[in-house]
């Protein structure tokens, strides 16, 4: 159901069309990128946590890691995953396919600096066997987003 969301979602903004299902799975970076056809850094992956008792989603490049203390300065608490419970609860999509398109009210989108290198990436669409082709202005606009932040190490800047 998540996929439909999500799915449907990305049809009202007009961008349905992109969106790919394979016959694999693509429930992790390294699978993402091989279903794909690309590097896995431009698996635009959405790591879930919680803040203030809220759900937020950071969308990061594939080969980013977050950095406590830069995740720390930006949000003033420690960088608390949420559980697979958590994030079907909270954000309404399962591991594996966590993406920003079709999420529950309430929850917060940010975009890591990693992804800025990048002229198109590919997030997940709701499911562990799907992924959508955006451009970054495209993937703002998509997401919803609140703001940029740099909060991911790990990869290569420029």
């Amino acid at each position: 159901m998540a996929f439909e969301q999500a799915k449907a979602y990305l049809e009202q903004k007009g961008f349905g069309d992109r969106v790919k299902e394979f016959a694999v799975s693509s429930a992790t970076v390294e699978l993402a990128a091989q279903a794909v056809g690309c590097e896995p850094a431009r698996i635009a992956k959405t790591l879930s946590f919680l803040v203030d008792g809220k759900a937020i989603l950071i969308v990061a490049a594939g080969d980013a890691k977050v950095d406590n203390h830069k995740y720390k300065e930006k949000f003033h608490t420690k960088a608390k995953m949420l559980s697979t419970e958590e994030v079907v609860e909270l954000v309404g999509h399962a591991v594996g396919g966590v993406c920003p398109f079709g999420v529950k009210d309430g929850v917060i989108v940010f975009l890591d600096e990693s992804l800025k290198r990048f002229e198109i990436v590919y997030p997940a669409c709701g499911s562990s066997n799907s992924a959508v082709e955006l451009t970054i202005p495209e993937l703002e606009l998509c997401s919803g987003y609140e703001e940029w932040v740099d909060v991911c190490k790990g990869w290569m800047e420029g």
